[in-house]
């Protein structure tokens, strides 16, 4: 089905005017330099075609004639190659092996372009039998353009010469007839015809091999059956070969925004008839900065507004087929991380819901209301960075999302150990903490059916009376009263030394708490009176109906989850309440800084 959807997919991109997809025979190709030459076949100048607006120079991406698949045998391409087939040199030390690799590409050159009466073939062909490799050390740009794809421009022309009609029709005539293998039913399209060999290589998956990885290869004996090897075992003709890798290395290419990255795994996604769906929910998944267009940032703003509150998009039809497709990198093979087929309906419902779990109230503004998953998964990775992110977890938490299903409990106990290493819960960690235990209290039949399971909730809850979620908001509290006693600029505060012991053990944690919170009332009480009752009622608000006694032994997983978020909420309901009215009334706990 993956193949069957990525074959049509790419008809799709051939018959869209807008779509620059290339014909069977034809790919694209990253292309670092052009070899201007005269039409006598001197070569006149040497064009740097990379984009060096970056950090790192950036190749050009341009449509060459379709790459051969190589392994350690020699194949050279028509009219581009890389410097050791276009010139005969590189910086590999193997000086035996670029000849052979020049005199392959020349020899293709010939063959193909003896015949024709083309200015352009003409002065590559000329160059090719002058062409001497030991020159090409003494080229200005060497050191960059050794290893790197080159093209031929004519000199006083602009395009490349591979680009001309005349040669392109005569690259297609060489390419179709060497397109007839062994004959045979293809599986993505059921007819009776060529089937391939080899399928064209992958590009742009994170971590593969930067020359291109296969989705579909038989390379040991083991894989013969039936006398079938290599990808006849899995016989799929040429032509829809050639249609899944172009559509699926379209969607793959640098600048996609139908790409992603989860942890390892590349994301794409497209759905079967064109919509604007494709870019509008690739954003939400993907999160693009598209704050240099006012227009695309309203139309956004309104769409994510209708998946937050479960309402239609005007111009996006509900049943169009839509696919999601996860590649991670698996030695010279591309692993299937997921595949999952829905419908654009279906994806803006199980994105309104992921946008509804995750809503909590925000500490600050600035903090994203709608923040895509590569800024989520950061908060589940050791130091905050995403080549840190567990790789499967990345996987369930994407499939969670687009499947409606419960968030992994691996995302659960992610949190809960990074908010105890580093004593932080910020506002991203508990968004994620509030879509969990969210997702758990209403597909989980135990609490769905239970009357008295509380419903989580955006901000602080008050009526809430489960133990763990109150002993949350009451470290809070006991963590204001600690700073408002001893200052902000503790070498160690309460949460350096006890956060992790209460989450998990309060019965013997909690008793020594409030003894310290005691100590520290006190002395607020001699310097602000008013602001040390008004800190004791709200400690006192919290415990009622939880004795010392009844403090559990230990917590649950979910329950330390419940934990956190109470004392998130405890903390961005004072901090709200700080900028108001504080320094008036000393009526709430102050803010608290991660």
């Amino acid at each position: 089905m993956i193949l069957q959807a990525l074959n049509d997919y790419y008809h799709r991109l051939v018959k869209d005017p807008e779509e620059d997809i290339a014909l069977p025979g034809f790919g694209e190709a990253k292309i670092s330099f052009a070899l201007v030459l005269s039409r006598d076949g001197r070569l006149v100048d040497v064009i740097d075609l990379r984009d060096h607006k970056g950090r790192t120079a950036r190749p050009l991406v341009t449509k060459v004639p379709q790459a051969v698949k190589r392994t350690v045998g020699i194949s050279a391409f028509f009219l581009w190659d890389n410097t050791s087939y276009v010139l005969g040199a590189d910086s590999k030390g193997k000086p035996k092996r670029a000849s052979q690799t020049f005199a392959a590409f020349k020899e293709l050159a010939h063959q193909l372009g003896d015949e024709l009466e083309e200015p352009g073939m003409k002065a590559v062909l000329a160059f090719l039998d002058s062409w001497e490799p030991s020159r090409a050390s003494e080229l200005d740009n060497w050191e960059e353009m050794s290893g790197k794809n080159l093209v031929f421009r004519l000199d006083g022309e602009r395009g490349f010469v591979h680009e001309k009609d005349i040669l392109q029709k005569a690259w297609l005539a060489h390419w179709n007839k060497n397109q007839a293998g062994e004959q045979g039913q293809c599986l993505v399209t059921g007819e009776e015809t060529s089937l391939a060999r080899l399928h064209p290589s992958i590009k742009g998956v994170w971590g593969a091999q930067s020359s291109g990885a296969s989705l579909v290869s038989f390379n040991l004996d083991a894989f013969t059956s039936y006398g079938k090897a290599q990808s006849y075992n899995a016989p799929v003709s040429e032509e829809a070969a050639f249609a899944y890798t172009t559509a699926l290395n379209h969607l793959l290419k640098n600048g996609s925004r139908q790409r992603i990255q989860i942890g390892d795994a590349s994301v794409v996604f497209w759905s079967e008839q064109q919509s604007q769906a494709e870019e509008l929910l690739g954003w939400v998944l993907g999160g693009e900065d598209q704050a240099q267009d006012t227009a695309l940032n309203q139309k956004l703003g309104l769409f994510l507004e209708s998946l937050k509150q479960g309402l239609p998009f005007d111009g996006l039809d509900p049943d169009n087929p839509f696919y999601v497709l996860g590649l991670s990198p698996n030695a010279s093979r591309i692993s299937v991380r997921f595949w999952l087929q829905s419908t654009v309906g279906q994806m803006q419902q199980r994105l309104g819901e992921h946008l509804r779990d995750l809503e909590i109230v925000r500490l600050s503004e600035k903090q994203p209301e709608h923040p895509p998953l590569w800024m989520l998964m950061k908060e589940t990775a050791a130091q905050g960075k995403l080549e840190n992110v567990p790789p499967l977890l990345a996987g369930e938490i994407a499939r969670a999302v687009i499947t409606g299903q419960p968030y992994p409990r691996s995302l659960l106990t992610g949190l809960i150990s990074r908010a105890r290493a580093d004593k932080q819960m910020d506002y991203l960690r508990a968004a994620l903490l509030k879509a969990y235990l969210s997702r758990w209290h209403r597909l989980n039949e135990k609490y769905r059916n239970d009357p008295t399971s509380m419903e989580v909730t955006v901000s602080l809850d008050t009526e809430n009376k489960n133990p763990a979620y109150r002993l949350g908001r009451l470290f809070a509290v006991l963590e204001v009263i600690q700073t408002s006693a001893q200052g902000r600029n503790l070498n160690t505060t309460i949460r350096d030394r006890y956060l992790s012991s209460a989450s998990s053990a309060p019965r013997a944690t909690f008793p020594i708490l409030l003894r310290l919170s005691a100590n520290h009332l006190k002395k607020v009480r001699s310097e602000k009176p008013g602001w040390a009752y008004k800190l004791d009622e709200s400690q006192t608000d919290i415990i009622d109906g939880i004795a010392i006694t009844n403090y559990p032994a230990t917590l649950s997983l979910e329950e330390q989850g419940l934990f956190f978020l109470g004392y998130y909420h405890q903390k961005a309901h004072g901090a709200a309440k700080d900028k108001s009215d504080q320094d008036q009334t000393d009526s709430a706990p102050e803010p608290m800084e991660d």
